[in-house]
């Protein structure tokens, strides 16, 4: 079994999101690691303790602490057929919604922001191995939650037939993910929380899932207002997002604030490319891309690797992953080869 022998040490990955030259190595960062795969890399079931042990074995300099917070919504199911499946795999449902017209809007039962929530932050905290610090969740997407509550297709026709509706939308998610990230920087321990990272699927493979007019109107003065959250606290924001956003990248850099992007396909852009040309300004996360990783074998993964090392160390701002998470379906052989080729290469 593949287990990391460097110590974690946070002041690298922190060194990297505020792009402050190269660390000693370079970091590890993933959004997430599918429970089956934590399980069968541990062989023990998960539970908090053992979601930190995987952390420090991978070589992370972080854990994740997420929030008991989200929104009910209908989604179809369907048999999960990945090589470490689950019962069933959950699909956001494009052409239905839980919230498609005003009367769904007011009978909703919203959910209520409460310390209770924060639990898992507390219970973290308490077992947070030296040298590693919390990343705070900003409790999900503003565009996402949106999208997945009213269903696409329900929110396109919104968006022309009662666009008061879509604004009570994001001011409803806007407003609650605002108060859960505040709240959980006010609970958190000041020397223990690193990073605010917020997950937020704005494109696809071609544009963004709205024009770029729209989302300076309805998503991005949501998003700045919790980068000014967590810059009031000197933390910096890493953004996760899918699909193509290179039409509104300047916006989320110049005027939102975001510090580090996550999520790269090579499909829409190389994370070598997407380096090249804004690692002068923000820090780039992971960006191994899942396809190649769960298509190609060991011998392969590792050349890709030490490429994409060799493209984006330079400077430093960089963090070896993959493009997006490490799902279920990834073959672990792969993913030791991935960190192993970063913890052999990532030397500066």
């Amino acid at each position: 079994m593949v287990a990391y022998e460097r110590k974690p040490d946070f002041t690298r990955l922190d060194k990297v999101l505020r792009r402050g030259g190269e660390p000693d190595c370079v970091p590890f960062y993933e959004l997430f690691s599918d429970v089956e795969i934590m399980e069968a890399i541990l062989q023990r079931p998960m539970s908090d303790e053992a979601r930190v042990s995987y952390q420090l074995r991978m070589g992370y300099d972080y854990v994740n602490a997420g929030y008991g917070f989200g929104y009910p919504r209908r989604t179809r199911k369907v048999k999960d057929i990945a090589p470490l499946p689950r019962n069933e795999r959950s699909f956001v449902d494009d052409n239905h919604g839980t919230i498609e017209n005003r009367k769904d809007f007011d009978e909703y039962p919203w959910p209520v922001v409460s310390d209770e929530v924060f639990r898992n932050v507390y219970d973290m905290e308490r077992m947070l191995p030296d040298g590693m610090k919390i990343l705070l969740s900003a409790g999900g997407g503003i565009l996402e939650n949106v999208v997945w509550l009213m269903g696409y297709m329900p929110f396109s026709y919104a968006l022309q037939d009662d666009e008061q509706l879509i604004w009570d939308m994001f001011e409803k998610i806007g407003t609650n993910t605002t108060a859960v990230l505040k709240r959980a920087l006010e609970l958190a321990d000041r020397g223990k929380a690193g990073a605010v990272v917020q997950g937020d699927d704005m494109g696809y493979n071609k544009a963004t899932m709205l024009s770029p007019e729209m989302m300076r109107k309805f998503v991005f003065p949501w998003t700045k207002k919790l980068v000014e959250l967590a810059h009031a606290y000197d933390l910096p924001y890493i953004l996760h997002s899918c699909g193509n956003l290179e039409e509104v990248m300047d916006d989320l850099i110049d005027d939102v604030g975001i510090d580090a992007k996550h999520s790269y396909e090579d499909k829409i852009m190389p994370v070598g490319a997407f380096k090249r040309k804004y690692g002068g300004r923000i820090a780039v996360l992971g960006g191994v891309d899942v396809d190649y990783l769960c298509m190609h074998d060991e011998g392969d993964v590792r050349e890709y690797v030490a490429r994409v090392l060799g493209e984006c160390m330079p400077g430093g701002g960089y963090a070896l992953g993959s493009g997006n998470s490490l799902a279920n379906y990834v073959p672990i052989p792969n993913i030791h080869a991935m960190y192993d080729v970063g913890r052999t290469k990532g030397i500066y």
